[in-house]
């Protein structure tokens, strides 16, 4: 199974965040999945509940990454620069995890929230899970 990246289909900065992974994920390795979408309802509705549906969720090789662990995960499977990004994983989670949560509560009011989950492109559908 692929891994698949967990996000918030109405918040701005968790859409763009995914047309950057796009674009960055060369080798088309992760597919992609709201968190209000049926497959997330499927395979981590206990997640989502507990957490709020305040993080991203990566499920890769049946283990379920949150918050910083699921960023750092990420950044892991992609090549170039992206890779340096898990040098933050020397800071404990707890202090990692604290800004993730901070960004996580006031991303709608600096990033928008939309009133509907992104739709895919005709390119990027084969990507995405309902």
């Amino acid at each position: 199974m692929m891994p698949i990246i967990f996000f918030d289909g109405i918040c701005g900065l968790c859409n763009k965040t995914v047309d950057v992974l796009i674009r960055a994920d060369k080798k088309q390795i992760f597919m992609f999945a709201p968190i209000q979408g049926s497959t997330a309802a499927g395979l981590i509705s206990e997640i989502v509940q507990s957490t709020h549906g305040e993080t991203i969720i990566l499920l890769h090789n049946s283990k379920v990454y949150t918050h910083s662990d699921a960023v750092l995960q990420i950044c892991r499977q992609l090549d170039g620069a992206w890779r340096l990004v898990t040098i933050a994983g020397i800071i404990p989670r707890f202090i990692r995890d604290r800004i993730y949560q901070f960004i996580s509560r006031n991303r709608y009011r600096w990033f928008g929230k939309n009133a509907v989950c992104r739709i895919p492109t005709e390119r990027e559908r084969s990507r995405f899970l309902p």
